[in-house]
């Protein structure tokens, strides 16, 4: 099953990519058909503007979330939309956004559902008032429970279980993993699947992600007390800078390595602080959640079908790829 798993998310990374690379020259959009619907010398679509609203989970100061942004606006404009982009990262708030784009009757909404419970109320009021709802970077394990149309994001277990295979070829033996918001089904799953994978041992460490000075000071206090740990992994970028200055602090040998990037860890990777990263591509997770909503109301076609989510990573992002990267880095798309 976890050899179909891999099998389905290198696929699919790589139809995506086609698509990408042919700018969706399909008759669903993207360059100008026979029909037309798009004009193809500006690159942006002709149809009827209609509203999106974007509702996700972001943490104030959390750079992952300005590339997911980043990637929804350039959906946008290519496809004469007007995005509404929201955030909270408490569930009930989050909610609450979402009630107020349905309240807005917008044409569609594109949400993360970090805390699945927190969404099935209002996914299903969104369905009621005939608003249809796609889900991205969060809720892979949730998404077709809740009703929504389509998927874009990463298999995080699968992220994590290949996170701990590349941990046992690199021979750590002792890796704490950094969850920096407890119950968040996404990161909890990153840490489950590093544990599946690693063959050494696995321990997680919960810290206050909205509160930086502390994240250190827990850190430093853990990787003081026990000095077999040899190898640190976070689940954000932030974290991830945060993390190589408790390590400095501790007097500790243990590596950091990280999911997920912006451009001040490609220089790290570069400078050989951070070992590698896993790129889940968030900057194509936003793309994609806006377009897909488009393309569902332009002809009713939607990536994936109803069954099978559209899967952007995992990728690693190591010191041999690392500068191949970090001129997109540089223009703010990885």
């Amino acid at each position: 099953m976890r050899r179909h798993h891999r099998s389905a998310a290198l696929t699919t990374a790589v139809l995506v990519g086609a698509l990408l690379a042919a700018g969706c020259s399909s008759g669903a959009g993207g360059k100008k058909s026979e029909s037309g619907g798009t004009d193809a010398a500006a690159g942006k679509a002709t149809t009827p503007r209609m509203t999106v609203a974007m509702v996700t989970h972001a943490a104030p100061g959390d750079t992952f979330w300005d590339l997911i942004r980043k990637g929804a606006q350039a959906a946008a404009a290519k496809d004469n939309i007007k995005l509404v982009y929201s955030s909270d990262p408490v569930a009930g708030n989050q909610a609450n956004l979402v009630q107020n784009a349905i309240d807005q009757k917008v044409d569609g909404i594109a949400l993360t559902a970090a805390k699945p419970d927190a969404m099935k109320a209002v996914v299903a009021k969104a369905k009621a008032a005939g608003i249809p709802v796609v889900g991205f970077n969060s809720g892979l394990d949730n998404w077709k429970e809740l009703g929504m149309l389509e998927y874009f994001g990463q298999d995080e277990n699968i992220a994590g279980h290949a996170f701990g295979e590349r941990l046992n070829q690199q021979g750590a033996k002792h890796a704490v993993c950094v969850i920096q918001e407890q119950g968040q089904v996404a990161l909890e799953a990153r840490c489950a699947g590093l544990k599946e994978g690693f063959k050494g041992t696995t321990e997680n460490l919960y810290v206050n992600g909205t509160d930086m000075p502390s994240v250190k000071s827990t850190l430093t206090a853990k990787l003081q007390k026990d000095s077999s740990i040899d190898q640190v992994v976070t689940l954000g970028a932030p974290i991830a800078m945060t993390a190589v200055q408790s390590v400095k602090d501790a007097g500790s040998k243990a590596k950091v390595a990280t999911f997920d990037l912006n451009k001040d860890l490609v220089a790290a990777i570069q400078g050989g602080d951070i070992q590698f990263a896993v790129d889940q591509q968030p900057y194509l997770q936003g793309y994609l959640a806006v377009d897909g909503l488009w393309l569902y109301r332009t002809n009713g076609n939607f990536s994936g079908g109803s069954t099978a989510p559209v899967l952007t990573g995992p990728a690693f992002v190591t010191k041999d790829n690392v500068d191949s990267v970090a001129e997109f880095a540089k223009k703010g798309t990885r």
